[in-house]
C-alpha cells in the first residue's frame, strides 16, 4: 500500500485512494478464499465416491493451503502493480490541477509568513476584544455602584432638607446655624461624660 497519504486527492474524491485500494484488495481476497474453499468442498464430495484412491480429507485441506498460498503471494505481487498503476494514472489530481474550492487561494496567495502573521493578528485582536469586554464589565460593575452611592446620598439629602426645614419651622433658623449653636453644647456634654467615666474608673479601684 503507498504511503503517500494523498490529501488532495481525498479532497476531491471524498475518500483516500489508499482507503478505495484496500477495500477492493478486501473484496479480491475474500473471493479468493471463497473459491478455494468450494474448490476444495467439491473435492472432498469428489473423493467421497472414489475411497479406493487413499486421499484423506486431512491430506486435501494440506494441499489447500498450499494452494491457497500460491495464489495469494501470486494475487499479491499482480495486485501491487495493479494499485501501482491505478494510484498513479486513475486516482491521481496531477500537480497542475486545481479545484474549484482552491481557486481563492491562487488569486490571492499567502505565504507561510504572511499567514503566520495573520493567525498572529488575529489572536491579537481576539485578546484585546477579550480585554475590551472585561473593561466594559468591570465599568458596568463601577456604574452601578456609583448608582447604589448617589441614591445613599440623595437620601441622606432629603434627610437634610428635613432637618433644615424642622430648624426654619421651630427656631426660625437654618440648619448649619443650629448645628453651630448645639455645639459646643455637645462638647460640654462629652466632657462631663468623660469626667463621669473617669470618676467611675477611680471608685472601682
Amino acid at each position: 500500500m503507498s504511503v503517500n497519504p494523498m490529501t488532495y486527492e481525498a479532497q476531491f474524491f471524498g475518500f483516500t485512494p489508499q482507503t478505495c485500494m484496500l477495500r477492493v484488495y478486501t473484496v479480491f481476497q475474500d473471493y479468493l478464499f471463497d473459491m478455494v474453499l468450494l474448490v476444495e468442498t467439491f473435492i472432498l464430495k469428489k473423493l467421497e465416491g472414489l475411497p479406493e484412491c487413499g486421499i484423506s480429507p486431512l491430506h486435501v485441506r494440506k494441499s489447500t493451503e498450499k494452494f491457497l498460498l500460491f495464489l495469494k503471494e501470486n494475487f499479491d505481487e499482480l495486485f501491487s502493480k495493479m494499485e501501482e498503476m491505478l494510484l498513479q494514472l486513475v486516482l491521481n489530481i496531477p500537480k497542475n490541477v486545481l479545484l474549484p474550492e482552491d481557486k481563492v487561494h491562487k488569486q490571492y496567495p499567502y505565504s507561510k509568513e504572511q499567514f503566520q502573521a495573520l493567525q498572529d493578528e488575529i489572536h491579537q485582536l481576539q485578546e484585546q476584544y477579550k480585554a475590551e469586554v472585561s473593561a466594559g464589565q468591570a465599568l458596568r460593575a463601577e456604574l452601578e455602584e456609583q448608582e447604589v452611592v448617589q441614591a445613599e446620598l440623595e437620601k441622606i439629602l432629603q434627610c437634610f432638607v428635613g432637618l433644615e426645614n424642622i430648624c426654619r419651622e421651630h427656631w426660625n433658623c437654618s440648619f448649619g446655624e443650629s448645628f453651630a449653636f448645639l455645639t459646643p453644647s455637645l462638647k460640654k456634654l462629652q466632657d462631663k461624660l468623660k469626667d463621669i467615666e473617669e470618676k467611675s474608673k477611680r471608685l472601682k479601684t
